[in-house]
Parts: structure tokens; C-alpha cells; sequence
């Protein structure tokens, strides 16, 4: 899978996480005829998965997410960033491209996560992305209702092979511009 972790910074939250996806990741996966399945992180983050075709390397689709987290920051600049140094950021949100490194892990679909009020990292549709509701809306207590009521989001995805060869594509482009490989995180 390829994944997009939409990662809020010191004076960024949950909200802006949420109209980056709704506002420019969504309509560029429409754009690229990609399917994405968003959850929330369970914190202020949002994280989107794409069930993709088992033809390429961690290498392959970590440049594939660079590719896309790059597109992102063309489109909106002022928003977003793919600096990998935290004190290069500032006040945008972060994609985080190395979610694609090896040996990488992300919150489950609904995991309970440590905080006060128990929320939950629990997968939605786009337009329940795109309501108003915040991550504390999604806890151990209201998402078994929840699911009771409309199922689950990610019921189909890996029904999904996807190609990435789009943004691998991207990638290229990217290459041809003189923009080359990004920090991976450190092994320690």
C-alpha cells in the first residue's frame, strides 16, 4: 500500500489536515484516477491509503509518495511542506512521504489511541472527512455505533490493485526538474 500521513505542525491541527485532504489530495487521487481511504489518526492527523498492485519495492512507492507529497506542496505551497528537519516546517502541515520507508508503521484502522478520551483511528468516507467532526468525536465509546450504523469505510479496499505508474510518472518529472531523492528517517 501506498500511504499519506498528513501530519499537523505547531500551529496547524486537525483542521487543516482535513481540508488538504478534502480540498487537494482527494481531487489530485481523482485526477490521477486513484482511490485513497481516509481515517483519522486518531490524534490531529489524517492518514489515506492506497491499496496498490504488489509490482513495485518500499523504493518504488516511497518515490511515488514523494512525488504526490511534492504535488501537494506545488499546489499549496503556504500550507503544506515536505521538509523533513522539524525547525524547516514552521506553522504548515507536514506530509509525511517517509510513512513509505521500510520497516515504517502507522496507527491501525480503530486503534485505540492514548489519549484522555480513548479516540479511536477510525476510517471514514470522504464526506464524513469533509463534515465537521473532529478526531474527539471518534472514541471507544461511539464508534462501535457508528460502524453499526453505516459499516465500514475500508470494507472494499483490498478488493483494490492500483497502479502507481502515475506517480511514478511524477516522479520522473520531478528527476527531469533536478529534484532528486528526500532524507529517509533515522535508523536507530
Amino acid at each position: 500500500e501506498l500511504r499519506i500521513d498528513l501530519d499537523p505542525q505547531p500551529g496547524t491541527g486537525f483542521a487543516e489536515a482535513r481540508a488538504i485532504a478534502v480540498d487537494v489530495l482527494k481531487p489530485l487521487l481523482d485526477e490521477l484516477g486513484l482511490v485513497g481511504y481516509p481515517k483519522t489518526s486518531g490524534g490531529r492527523g489524517v492518514h489515506v491509503f492506497l491499496r496498490i498492485a504488489t509490482d513495485w519495492d518500499f523504493v518504488a512507492v516511497r518515490r511515488a509518495g514523494i512525488a504526490l507529497a511534492r504535488e501537494i506542496e506545488r499546489r499549496v505551497p503556504d500550507l503544506v511542506t515536505t521538509s523533513w528537519w522539524k525547525e524547516q516546517r514552521g506553522a504548515k502541515l507536514f506530509i509525511d512521504y517517509n510513512q513509505n520507508a521500510r520497516d515504517r508503521t502507522f496507527a491501525a484502522a480503530y486503534s485505540v489511541r492514548p489519549t484522555p478520551i480513548a479516540t479511536v483511528s477510525t476510517p471514514l468516507t470522504w464526506s464524513e472527512l469533509a463534515s465537521a467532526a473532529t478526531p474527539d468525536d471518534y472514541t471507544m465509546a461511539t464508534v462501535p455505533g457508528l460502524l453499526e450504523r453505516r459499516g465500514d469505510p475500508m470494507a472494499d479496499m483490498d478488493s483494490l490493485s492500483q497502479s502507481i505508474e502515475p506517480l511514478l510518472a511524477m516522479a520522473e518529472a520531478d528527476a527531469d526538474r533536478g529534484l532528486g531523492d528526500l532524507p529517509y528517517p533515522p535508523n536507530y
